[in-house]
């Protein structure tokens, strides 16, 4: 595997392997690396497309879309941005071929355009990732707290139920990865069928204007929200690209990992052109955005109940809340790996660089998910009710603030990392030999862009804040500041511990260096 030119600088003058801060050397072997062999193409596939959330999706991003950005057109903006993430998957799946590292985003980047822009990457990662979490454990608990309204007659708060998943998370991610990838993959097919039974009957059962392709017309996109709506579409693909996150603990991850990304990205990209387009057969192309503003959240719901009856509708509400649980294990599995590769290279502590027993799972940083995650419901618990009067007030901001946050840092993430492909390849001299790999990479980084551009324009629409509103500019500073927070630290390292600054994306190959240069006489 080709390590780069950082890797000539990683030896003292005594002779001994450089090390994160002198952190690297005290792990034992098992302790540095996660568990090899433990995911196979199916249990990979599961792991990431849990992350997508189908349901969630369909039944929450989709009406939102067509409501607020008044935009039909919506099954082909789906169509769209599929087409832009294949082309970024492209190069993204080659530097996964060369690559292997749990900290993904950040270590490509690193590989790329350096430790320090690696540094900044990381703490962008961990930052979205987590945020994105956040913002599922609020819908998540408001959920759970309808379903005990409607169907159990008790008022349950809904900051309890999201800490009762927090916890039940943090155990689940404590397991094996494998056996992860069991509970993740059971949830996901219960989702994803009931979804596609909808598709039928909203394809059996049309509305008025029959089976229509209009949704698919390109005169469906003309208006000025269009780059808005680009912005709800693309946070629907989030979880495709976490891949590479596991590509230490599948046994041909060179194989493994770009075949997934291309299997993941294809199936979430027709499933959800085709859902949407379901969702607009269902109640008519010039119904659906009044059908969406009328019903909002529930606009998937009151569509099924007519169709499939009530029995199928409870059964949709239940496996809405599950196929968020599975959402939130993805992610909080993710978090842990960045944080375990973090602190493996010294960008975090190096407790955080260990992993937990016979099941490998990197356990401090699990840990240190499930605490931030709890400090932070228990903070947005703390405002229930209040000023405003409204009990969902602090649910609903904590999942548009954290989940657009989240999303806006996963955008320019894959922006980084198209660009780090070209400069990878281009300093290696591969250039001509990737040379198309670099052009769809290129294509992508503008893409990518201009869609992150859009994003913060319109980030008032984005999280029904005004336009004069504080939030406007506050959130997308979180990922500012973060970036500013990691490229400062990286900086640092890179001043007084070049040798910890030189490994930063070299993951477990820093830990073989280590080892051949310790067996060398």
């Amino acid at each position: 595997m080709t390590t780069g030119s950082s890797s000539t600088s990683s030896s003292s003058n005594t002779g001994r392997p450089a090390t994160a801060g002198g952190a690297i050397s005290t792990f034992k072997g098992q302790d540095r690396a996660l568990h090899a062999g433990r995911l196979g193409t199916g249990g990979l596939l599961l792991s990431v497309l849990a992350a997508t959330a189908p349901l969630m999706v369909v039944a929450g991003v989709m009406p939102t879309t067509f409501a607020v950005m008044g935009i039909v057109g919506e099954p082909l903006l789906f169509v769209i941005l599929g087409v832009v993430l294949v082309l970024f998957s492209v190069g993204y799946a080659e530097m996964s071929r060369h690559v292997h590292n749990a900290g993904a985003f950040y270590a490509y980047v690193a590989r790329g355009l350096g430790g320090t822009a690696g540094a900044g990457a990381a703490a962008v990662a961990l930052v979205a990732y987590s945020a994105l979490q956040f913002g599922i454990y609020g819908i998540f608990g408001f959920e759970v707290s309808g379903l005990f309204a409607t169907y159990g007659h008790v008022e349950v708060a809904w900051w309890i139920p999201a800490l009762i998943a927090v916890l039940a998370v943090g155990a689940l991610s404590w397991l094996k990865i494998d056996v992860n990838a069991l509970v993740l993959g059971v949830l996901l097919v219960i989702e994803v069928a009931l979804v596609v039974i909808f598709d039928i009957a909203a394809v059996a059962d049309p509305a008025k204007e029959g089976l229509s392709l209009h949704a698919f017309n390109p005169d469906t996109l003309t208006g000025a929200g269009v780059g808005t709506a680009l912005c709800f579409c693309i946070a629907a693909f989030t979880g495709f690209e976490q891949a590479p996150v596991y590509a230490e603990e599948t046994s041909r991850p060179h194989i493994l990992v770009p075949r997934v990304m291309f299997l993941a990205i294809g199936f979430v990209a027709v499933f959800f052109a085709l859902s949407s387009w379901a969702l607009t057969v269902a109640a008519g192309p010039s119904g659906i955005v009044g059908a969406a503003q009328k019903q909002s959240a529930g606009l998937l719901f009151f569509l099924t109940e007519s169709r499939l009856g009530g029995a199928f509708t409870d059964a949709l509400h239940v496996l809405f809340v599950t196929g968020m649980f599975a959402a939130l294990l993805s992610f909080h599995n993710v978090v842990a790996r960045y944080a375990f590769a973090m602190g493996r290279e010294g960008l975090l502590p190096s407790a955080f660089g260990r992993t937990t027993g016979s099941s490998g799972a990197p356990g401090t940083g699990s840990l240190l998910q499930t605490g931030v995650s709890a400090i932070v419901l228990i903070a947005f618990a703390v405002t229930d009710d209040k000023p405003t009067g409204d009990p969902t007030a602090p649910v609903l901001h904590l999942f548009t603030w954290a989940g657009n946050v989240g999303a806006l840092g996963v955008i320019l993430l894959m922006a980084a990392a198209s660009v780090s492909v070209i400069v990878f390849f281009a300093r290696r001299g591969a250039a001509r030999a990737q040379a198309w790999r670099l052009v769809t990479s290129a294509i992508a980084a503008v893409a990518l862009l201009v869609i992150a551009g859009y994003t913060v324009k319109d980030f008032d629409i984005l999280v029904g804040a005004g336009p004069d509103s504080v939030l406007s500019w506050l959130l997308p500073a979180l990922i500012a500041a973060a970036l500013v927070v990691g490229l400062v630290q990286g900086l640092v390292l890179r001043s007084r511990k070049p040798e910890a600054h030189a490994r930063i994306g070299l993951g477990n190959e820093a830990f073989q260096l280590d080892k051949a240069a310790e067996s060398t006489p």
